[in-house]
């Protein structure tokens, strides 16, 4: 597998991780403060924020910060995803424009920088 292929499956990969922490909050926001549910839930966050500043430094070691931070909004397409999917939200057509745009952004700066790489291996050459 080619190493950027790798990079963004890693970064993305995080990316879904740490989306997921909101899943664990939502749930713990629905429990009476400090009892057992509520701190089980929250303890649950907590780990998946902790693995996840362990992997986004393993991702900022191998990537850029700008492209790191550029691919960060695609979990907003997550977040409406778990919405969705675990409470019921209703994902609206301004939601789904709006995950479009994100989207969109992203690859766009993806392929900038993909495109300036190729300009600047192509200028060693």
């Amino acid at each position: 597998m080619n190493s950027t292929v790798k990079k963004y499956l890693l970064l993305h990969t995080i990316l879904i991780l740490y989306s997921t922490g909101g899943i664990f909050s939502k749930l713990a926001a629905g429990e009476k403060f400090l009892s057992l549910q509520f701190l089980i839930l929250y303890g649950l966050q907590i780990v998946i924020l902790i693995v996840y500043a362990f992997g986004w430094q393993q991702v900022l070691k191998r990537m850029p910060l700008s492209t790191a931070y550029a691919n960060k909004a695609v979990t907003i397409v997550w977040g409406g995803l778990w919405g969705v999917l675990l409470f019921s939200e209703k994902m609206t057509a301004g939601k789904v424009i709006g995950c479009l745009i994100v989207l969109g952004g992203v690859a766009l700066y993806g392929y900038a920088e993909g495109k300036q790489n190729a300009e600047k291996e192509e200028a060693v050459r």
